[in-house]
């Protein structure tokens, strides 16, 4: 009877293995919502937003942002999408100050901060999530 509780010890003992091996196997990273990077006076600011709602800024290590902020980065994604797939690109224009470049998975935007109008709203929301996520998010100026 000893030799029988053994086994059954050692077979749970490797069931137990089994499904932890199983479940590392499966642990999938979530997905970069997208890289923000403005260039302009000063130094670049990069952001990079994950959908586990983390932003890395300026290269640094990974940062829990909030629920809000994380939302408004789904929404930004969403809402710059059909951007994206187009491939927007605005030139500079006189009196801009910062330009913008969005990677997200469709494609990439690209805008100077005098660019949102009536035609592309969606670009002031990324300016000013760009904005609130490096004072806030970073601990940088705006």
């Amino acid at each position: 009877m000893a030799g029988r509780a053994r086994r059954w010890v050692a077979g749970v003992a490797l069931a137990v293995a089994m499904s932890a091996a199983l479940a590392g196997c499966f642990d999938v990273a979530s997905p970069d919502l997208f890289l923000l990077t403005r260039t302009g006076p000063g130094s670049t600011l990069t952001l990079l937003i994950n959908d586990s709602g983390t932003i890395r800024c300026d290269g640094g290590k990974a940062k829990a942002i909030s629920n809000a902020r994380l939302i408004q980065a789904r929404d930004l994604t969403d809402n710059l999408g059909t951007d994206a797939t187009a491939r927007l690109t605005i030139p500079p224009e006189t009196g801009s100050v910062y330009y913008y470049r969005i990677k997200l998975q469709q494609g990439t935007v690209s805008f100077p901060d005098r660019a949102a109008d009536s035609r592309h709203p969606n670009l002031a929301q990324a300016e000013l999530f760009a904005i609130q996520a490096a004072q806030q998010a970073c601990g940088l100026g705006g």
